[in-house]
């Protein structure tokens, strides 16, 4: 199993995945959001994923392994999640959140953001990893929050909570 680095009694440590998430622990994490002109590229978990199976998702997201620079981390998990590799990412922001993912298992992340920028969708190719993601979507912010309002329960919790709660994925951010 997957080890990664979460907060106990105030420390740092290394904590198989699992058990951080059915403690709640809180721990690192990343986001990574690839998009093109006014257009995020989404994906839709797997249904094999151990949480959220088949709900639709930022590019992709996970945690990084100790020792490991979470901009290093985000670069890993594109090219492992999504087959993507050459676009250039950049820290946007950090955000805190705890969140029920389902399975009796917490999400309490301290999550570094990484927005990535490609000119154009139709000669982008990338080729998602099966085992990781079902399918995969561009979509406007605008339709993606009203699609959040409709229909939030097709969404994972964590985009529902940066959408909501942090915003970020307003205009003046992807300008800047």
């Amino acid at each position: 199993m997957t080890k990664i680095l979460a907060w106990e009694s105030g420390e740092l440590k290394e904590f198989e995945k699992l058990e951080v998430h059915r403690k709640g622990l809180r721990h690192p994490a990343i986001s990574v959001f690839i998009f093109s002109r006014n257009k995020l590229l989404l994906q839709r978990r797997a249904l094999e994923k151990y949480h959220t199976p088949g709900l639709w998702t930022n590019t992709c997201c996970t945690h990084p392994f100790p020792g490991e620079k979470p901009k290093s981390c985000s670069k890993r998990r594109l090219k492992e999640e999504m087959g993507i590799t050459g676009v250039s990412l950049n820290f946007s922001t950090s955000i805190e959140y705890k969140a029920n993912v389902g399975n009796n298992l917490i999400e309490n992340e301290v999550v570094d953001i990484f927005f990535g920028f490609i000119e154009k969708i139709n000669t982008f190719r990338f080729t998602p990893n099966p085992e990781e993601v079902m399918d995969t979507q561009w979509i406007s912010i605008e339709s993606l929050k009203k699609e959040i309002e409709i229909c939030p329960e097709n969404f994972t919790p964590w985009l529902r909570i940066y959408i909501k709660d942090y915003s970020i994925l307003k205009e003046d951010t992807l300008n800047s």
